[in-house]
């Protein structure tokens, strides 16, 4: 059976920190906050006086809420199970074990290969639409919805990244899903992240930036009603859009409306985790490089590369574009480093968005085939395709 310490999650809410706030709080990575968490590991002695503080407790009272270690019951597998077999008794019981599930896979996106998820989470997905078509409790379908919206949302992602952001159609099939799920269950932030995630589409994949910005500012319009944080992400792509186009001052008119959402953020933002500084600064980044400012791109992309350390497909996306805003100020002893440390991330997390833009590098190097160097990268890049 899994364990968890419950009581030391709850102190955290309670604090106000996400697991990644409070990782950069205390200098480490958000893994070993969930660690923690999950019971695997305990802080190091060094590191517990300025955690107990960050959670405003004594020694003694953190030290009772590591000893406090709360075995996860078999109930909710088993209850599954059953209900499977028998899906108008749906309950309660197995709606939470499914959203866990949502849950554990949603947390592995940015450490795992997205084809590794998308098979588990396939198979979830289906559960909870099979079990919700069943169910015959309004709170239970109900619950069922709210599942729903996340585990369409998370399939739209992996479809979508799986694809190489080829599948348009896939990918916005899943999106529209888990929106027409959130309104039926008046949930504004999932709804809000379903519609920011087919923005992601339409800019990415469809190059459309028009598109691209209007689903990102009907996005922002749905978070206001629910998070600062998904508000704030959302203006960041609605800059990006503007970016694209080589709008400027509307680019950074959006960028500073993105900003001042983090003064509204506090710990009942449900959604705190999905807009940290570093994604703010990973945005920013990429709104210069559009903007055919280079110079500006490259500091911002520098140090977020670094703080991105525990949210690796962002990571790769960060170190792509900062191997992009080198190339176009020719900074060719760096690009030559930085280019090799953007295939790496690549290569660990097969995630679409940094593939992309790696492969987007390697394409502007070619005015430089002669070089050995240049072959060496081509060739891992070679490499990176015939594995995908």
């Amino acid at each position: 059976m899994a364990s968890k310490r419950v009581r030391l999650a709850r102190s955290r809410k309670a604090a106000g920190f996400s697991q990644e706030r409070l990782a950069e709080h205390l200098g480490v990575e958000r893994t070993t906050v969930g660690r923690w968490e999950s019971a695997e590991t305990e802080p190091h002695p060094w590191t517990r006086p300025k955690l107990a503080r960050a959670l405003k407790i004594t020694a003694d009272q953190l030290q009772e809420l590591l000893d406090d270690v709360v075995q996860v019951q078999k109930r909710g597998s088993e209850r599954l199970s059953y209900v499977l077999q028998h899906p108008s008794s749906v309950d309660l019981v197995a709606v939470a074990y499914l959203h866990e599930r949502v849950r554990e896979l949603d947390q592995s996106y940015d450490q795992s290969p997205s084809t590794a998820l998308l098979g588990p989470t396939g198979h979830v997905h289906g559960q909870v639409g099979y079990l919700r078509e069943n169910a015959t409790n309004a709170r239970v379908k109900k619950a069922l919805y709210e599942v729903e919206a996340g585990s369409a949302t998370l399939m739209g992602q992996l479809v979508w990244d799986v694809s190489q952001r080829r599948d348009l159609q896939g990918p916005n099939r899943y999106f529209d899903e888990a929106v027409r799920a959130a309104r039926l269950v008046r949930d504004p932030c999932a709804e809000s992240y379903a519609v920011l995630r087919k923005s992601y589409v339409a800019l990415y994949g469809e190059k459309d930036p028009e598109k691209g910005l209007m689903l990102a500012d009907e996005a922002a319009e749905v978070a206001k009603l629910c998070s600062p944080s998904l508000t704030g992400l959302s203006l960041l792509h609605a800059a990006e859009s503007h970016a694209i186009t080589g709008r400027l001052k509307e680019t950074e008119d959006a960028l500073r409306k993105a900003e001042a959402q983090f003064e509204r953020i506090d710990g009942d933002d449900v959604a705190s985790e999905h807009y940290t500084i570093n994604e703010f600064n990973r945005l920013v980044g990429s709104c210069y490089l559009f903007l055919d400012l280079p110079d500006r791109a490259e500091p911002i992309l520098q140090s977020t590369v670094q703080a991105l350390s525990a949210k690796k497909k962002s990571q790769s996306i960060a170190l792509a574009n900062l191997t992009l805003s080198l190339i176009r100020q020719r900074k060719l002893d760096e690009v030559v480093v930085t280019m090799h440390r953007t295939i790496d991330a690549v290569e660990q997390t097969r995630g679409g968005g940094g593939l992309s833009l790696a492969f987007a590098a390697g394409r502007e190097l070619r005015q430089w085939h002669g070089e050995a160097w240049v072959r060496d990268i081509h060739d891992r890049l070679l490499s990176l395709m015939a594995a995908v």
